[in-house]
């Protein structure tokens, strides 16, 4: 009698992703991006949340070839080919801002801070950059 093999489908994971930096400065953007975009290649649950100064990340227009830098604002367009819907924004930090959704180059979930801390309760795994 032929052993069996235990082919279980892999484990399922919710992630979320949490982006507070403005999109030029610093490379923690690129990284977040990055780490999302790699854990929905491997077909996890991913979240992505921006906050404070990360809002500023999904602005329209924005032109980083002027400081010789890549517009992240570009790659977000992508996101939803890589499996990335849950794409989430503070209310608060957006309202502190003066930006309103129509502002942002993609669609995006306005959560209240309540909301959000109950998404990352839910996750798995949190990233904070």
């Amino acid at each position: 009698m032929p052993a069996t093999e235990n082919k279980s489908a892999p484990l399922k994971k919710s992630i979320t992703f949490i982006s507070r930096a403005a999109p030029y400065g610093s490379n923690n953007p690129h990284l977040c991006l990055d780490m999302a975009l790699a854990c929905a290649v491997f077909e996890q649950d991913v979240n992505y949340v921006f906050l404070n100064d990360g809002v500023y990340q999904l602005l329209r227009n924005q032109k980083g070839a002027s400081i010789e830098s890549k517009t992240i604002g570009n790659v977000f367009e992508t996101l939803e080919l890589y499996g990335i819907d849950s794409v989430c924004v503070d209310e608060e930090s957006l309202s502190q801002r003066g930006l309103r959704v129509e502002d942002l180059v993609i669609d995006v979930k306005l959560l209240s801070r309540q909301a959000i801390a109950t998404l990352l309760h839910r996750s798995d795994c949190v990233f904070n950059l």
